[in-house]
């Protein structure tokens, strides 16, 4: 049966991937897809990362996933062969959670800034 130029066995393909993905962990997925949290090194005494730097590496490293993922879905839509469908649409969903997580992290520091501004001294 072809549904729109994309056979039934693809589609089923494609699902089972995502499934196999879904059930990975972390430490063992594609190192060419990048993930949202990315693992640091234990800071050493000598060398500390100051909160402004680690959230800015987080909010550069959201954007590089959004920005590589619309890249995807351009070469995509231009016709590239060397990229599936279904990369495209993992690395659209992957962004799409880093974003999310990246507006629960806001909320949850304008919150305590609130928080914190509505203390008695």
């Amino acid at each position: 049966m072809n549904a729109g130029g994309i056979d039934a066995q693809r589609i089923t393909s494609m699902l089972a991937q995502l499934r196999a993905a879904a059930q990975k962990p972390e430490g063992l997925g594609n190192s060419a897809i990048a993930t949202p949290v990315q693992k640091t090194n234990v800071a050493s005494p000598t060398s500390q990362v100051s909160f402004s730097d680690a959230l800015k590496a987080s909010l550069d490293q959201v954007n590089n996933m959004q920005l590589q993922s619309e890249k995807l879905g351009k070469d995509f839509a231009m016709g590239d062969d060397s990229v599936s469908l279904s990369d495209v649409m993992i690395s659209g969903q992957k962004a799409n959670i880093a974003f999310q997580a990246t507006v629960q992290v806001r909320n949850k520091l304008v919150s305590a800034y609130q928080d914190m501004m509505n203390m008695q001294v």
